[in-house]
């Protein structure tokens, strides 16, 4: 009875795990559900709304109308006096309408250029918890590699003990390292589940939700390249972000010396006079004299300090550039160095590791070694390929670096 429940729990185990088989998404499908991240879409809600508020910059100031008694005494005289509707517009001057226009509507296109970066570092996020998870996924191979070997080396010394051929101490070291062995695939799970939430979190996803990820990995040559600065203004959205605000700073200095233009208003009112004193009017135009110097003090002080805002952009932008190449030429000076001891692993540590471990495993075949010497050969196997594996990711870190500076993907 009780090993057919035991049938029946592994078959519900087997049936389960077909019908939540994990969704594989590769980086391309990543970086793709990045758009969907709140971050981005505040932004385009911002950009809505600033284009919302450019398409009123041209309304006018809203009518007054009064009402009431006009001339008339204290003392009641039916002679004097009247009741006057009054009705005063003032007319902003178009210059200064379109101006204003033309400013509101290019605060969308600073927005935009927000968003892009703000995108980029999402992007070089989701690469850089993409990669950890590969790398991740590998170590777990060479895990899987690793007890393979201890379990063979487990079973053949409990053989051997059993003709007095081998010490009990030694059998223990083999568990435990066994045991010690699920430790660590215990971390590098927990470790895979985190970056799966990290990378749900980016895709704007069910923070639970678990699927495979493409192995197959790129490790480009940009330590052979060269950058320059037109490449890199031309690539890089905080570069454009700040031309688009020196473009706004233009458009604001136009709105500020458009205030020099005079605006013009119309006063109609019409008088119910009492008595036998005929109806009157009032027809009145009126013009403002914004040159005069206590009204020009103002704009005057404006467009001097946009003058300095644009300076300050355009120094921020020479940093920015200068910052940035420095930047890459340390990226892959250091790419160029992590490959260089990458290769030096596989054409040579590693290699030496495994004839060093292969000489003692046939040295205990033929019972002129030892266990401990075995186990440190695997052991020393499986932390120099982690060591590599490690440099991998400190050379796919780099890359993702390098593309985030360089905006390139």
């Amino acid at each position: 009875m009780e090993t057919r429940n035991r049938i029946i729990v592994a078959a519900l185990i087997c049936l389960s795990g077909l019908s939540v088989k994990a969704q594989r998404l590769p980086l391309d499908s990543v970086l793709a559900h990045v758009s969907a991240n709140p971050a981005l879409q505040a932004y385009d809600n911002k950009t809505h709304a600033q284009d919302a508020y450019a398409t009123g910059a041209k309304g006018l100031d809203a009518p007054k109308i009064s009402a009431g008694q006009y001339q008339t005494p204290y003392q009641l005289n039916p002679n004097t006096g009247a009741f006057m509707v009054q009705a005063e517009q003032m007319f902003t001057n178009p210059a200064k309408l379109k101006a204003k226009q033309e400013y509101m509507q290019s605060l969308s296109k600073v927005t935009a250029a927000d968003k892009d970066y703000e995108k980029n570092q999402l992007i070089a996020r989701a690469k850089q918890y993409y990669y950890e998870r590969v790398m991740l996924e590998r170590k777990l191979a060479l895990l899987q590699n690793t007890q393979g070997l201890l379990e063979y080396m487990l079973k053949d010394a409990n053989i051997r003990l059993t003709y007095g051929k081998e010490k009990l101490p030694n059998i223990y070291k083999a568990k435990a390292a066994l045991f010690e062995l699920e430790n660590t695939r215990e971390q590098i799970n927990n470790e895979i589940s985190q970056k799966n939430i990290m990378l749900n979190t980016l895709m704007n996803r069910d923070k639970q939700t678990v699927f495979t990820v493409d192995t197959d990995i790129v490790v480009k040559d940009y330590e052979n390249t060269i950058t320059d600065t037109s490449s890199l203004a031309a690539n890089r959205s905080d570069i454009k972000g700040i031309n688009r605000n020196m473009d706004l700073q233009q458009l604001n200095a136009q709105m500020e010396y458009s205030k020099r233009k005079p605006d013009f208003g119309l006063q109609a009112g019409h008088m119910f006079s009492y008595g036998s004193i005929a109806n009157q009017y009032i027809l009145m135009a009126s013009v403002t004299i914004p040159i005069v110097p206590w009204a020009s003090k103002e704009y005057k002080a404006n467009l001097k300090g946009i003058r300095y805002e644009v300076e300050a952009l355009q120094q921020k932008k020479l940093d920015i550039l200068n910052q940035a190449q420095g930047q890459l030429a340390g990226l892959r000076t250091d790419m160029s160095s992590k490959k260089r001891q990458l290769n030096n692993y596989n054409q040579n540590i590693i290699p030496a590791l495994q004839n060093s471990y292969k000489t003692a495993l046939l040295a205990y075949d033929q019972n002129t070694g030892d266990l401990p010497s075995v186990l440190n050969g695997i052991n020393d196997l499986q932390t120099a390929r982690m060591t590599a594996l490690d440099r991998l990711q400190e050379i796919l870190t780099l890359q993702v670096a390098y593309e985030r500076e360089n905006e390139s993907n």
